[in-house]
């Protein structure tokens, strides 16, 4: 159980605005479960609706910890590739790379060195490339850095791409609101990107296409928005997609897969033997919504 005294600022908040913003791993239904079996208590009072709150209600709030802080118990979490320098993981989704309760803290107990050397979206599933020494850390900082790491994802959108396509634009970030925006033109505080794809396969009755896409920057949301910019929004996404269109799907998580990892390492160093090497997923996802 939970205790929790509603401050001044938090005065006529929704009880669920105010339980997600105090619990972000929590989710929603979770709470409306709560709600049903009355196991929220204000002000020693059991309630069983989206209340608002008033400043000094005194909160009780009977969810486990596993759920209201997002603790991950027996997470099945495969290794795709290991070597004695590096370690891919293929992340679930609804699954952060770092911080609490995330990739990082759950296999960092299984390593005596644990680093991820980039990071995908909480919902978005797939390869993890993880160091397994400070060496081997700083000389795929380099690789990412030079380009020298070609990532791969797997999207299903909704829309009839083009065979292919390279597209160009420009994005800002705007970490108030967790949001990037994208513009054709430059404009003050947007960095430019460019992302790249190829057309696997289409349903042209569901109007739905799968793609491989590529990164050739690496900013925040960037497949998500892009794509979505142009008119192909990712199936689930439900932050720059279609609610709507989600709903007709009955998908409710966005469909992007971090699907294949290659290196090209010339350098004469400890990576060298990863030169031209591509881990990849043995299967391609989202096939069945082509179907």
């Amino acid at each position: 159980m939970k205790s929790l005294i509603v401050n001044y600022d938090d005065n006529e908040k929704n009880l669920i605005t105010y339980l997600t913003a105090k619990f972000p791993s929590l989710n929603v239904n979770a709470i409306y479960k709560a709600l049903r079996k009355k196991d929220i208590k204000i002000n020693g009072k059991r309630i069983s609706s989206n209340v608002k709150l008033s400043y000094g209600d005194n909160l009780e709030v009977y969810i486990s910890d596993d759920i209201l802080l997002g603790i991950k118990k027996n997470i099945d979490i495969p290794v795709v590739f290991e070597d004695e320098n590096i370690v891919v993981f293929n992340k679930p989704t609804n699954l952060e790379v770092e911080g609490n309760n995330s990739l990082t803290s759950i296999m960092k107990n299984k390593y005596d060195y644990l680093m991820p050397c980039h990071r995908i979206d909480r919902n978005t599933t797939g390869l993890v490339l993880f160091a397994k020494n400070e060496e081997t850390l700083n000389l795929i900082t380099d690789l990412f850095k030079n380009q020298k790491i070609e990532k791969h994802y797997i999207a299903c959108v909704y829309g009839i791409s083009k065979p292919k396509d390279m597209l160009n634009a420009y994005l800002f970030k705007d970490s108030k609101k967790a949001i990037v925006y994208i513009s054709d033109e430059p404009k003050k505080g947007y960095t430019k990107i460019q992302t790249s794809y190829s057309t696997i396969s289409q349903n042209k009755d569901k109007k739905l296409s799968l793609l491989d896409v590529t990164l050739h920057t690496g900013k925040t949301h960037q497949i998500r928005a892009h794509l979505s910019y142009v008119g192909l929004p990712l199936l689930g996404d439900g932050k720059y997609g279609s609610y709507e269109i989600n709903k007709r799907f009955k998908v409710n998580t966005q469909a992007l897969c971090s699907y294949s990892i290659t290196f090209h390492v010339n350098d004469d160093n400890m990576l060298s033997y990863l030169n031209d090497t591509t881990i990849k997923l043995k299967k391609i996802p989202f096939q069945e919504f082509m179907k």
